[in-house]
C-alpha cells in the first residue's frame, strides 16, 4: 500500500507504507522522470560523492552507467534502479534518500540537464522503527546477477 506525502516547500513525494524504503522520489521529480523515460526509454539514477558531479543524483539510460562492486543498489524509484557509490552508502547508511527536481544547471552528464532542471537529493534520518524495517541492499554486482522479472 503506498501514497503521498508533503515535503516542505510544496513537493510531494510517494512512499510505501510496508517497509522503511531507502530511496523516495518526490511527484515533481517523477513527472521528469516520465518525461524522459518518453524520449530516453529506460532509465536509471547513479549517485557518487564524485569531484566532477559532486553528491548529486544522475539520470542516465538504463545501462549507460556500469554498476559493479563498488556500488549499492538502494531500490527503485519510479521503476528506475538507484545506485550509490559504496563510500557515499556509509555516510548515508541512515537517512532516507528524497529525490527531488529543482530549476537549474547541474554540473553533470544527467539527462536533465538540457531541460533546464537537475535532480536533488534530500533526506531525513530514519526513526529507529524505520531502521529496523529497512528495505535490503545489493552490491551493483549481486543487482546485475539477479534475474529479471
Amino acid at each position: 500500500m503506498g501514497g503521498i506525502a508533503a515535503l516542505g516547500g510544496g513537493a510531494f513525494f510517494i512512499f510505501d507504507m510496508n517497509n522503511s524504503k531507502r530511496v523516495l522520489i518526490t511527484a515533481e521529480a517523477a513527472n521528469v522522470v516520465g518525461q524522459l523515460r518518453a524520449r530516453f526509454g529506460e532509465l536509471m539514477f547513479h549517485q557518487s560523492g564524485g569531484c566532477c558531479d559532486g553528491s548529486q543524483p544522475m539520470c542516465f539510460e538504463k545501462g549507460e552507467f556500469i554498476v559493479g562492486a563498488n556500488d549499492i543498489y538502494l531500490g527503485d524509484i519510479d521503476g528506475c534502479a538507484f545506485f550509490m557509490s559504496a563510500d557515499q552508502f556509509e555516510y548515508w547508511k541512515h537517512t532516507q534518500l528524497i529525490i527531488d527536481i529543482t530549476p537549474g544547471r547541474g554540473s553533470s552528464f544527467s539527462l536533465e540537464i538540457p531541460l533546464g532542471l537537475r535532480f536533488i537529493t534530500r533526506s531525513r534520518l530514519f526513526k529507529d522503527e524505520e531502521l529496523q524495517n529497512l528495505a535490503p541492499v545489493l552490491s551493483g554486482e549481486d543487482y546485475l546477477a539477479k534475474p529479471s522479472i
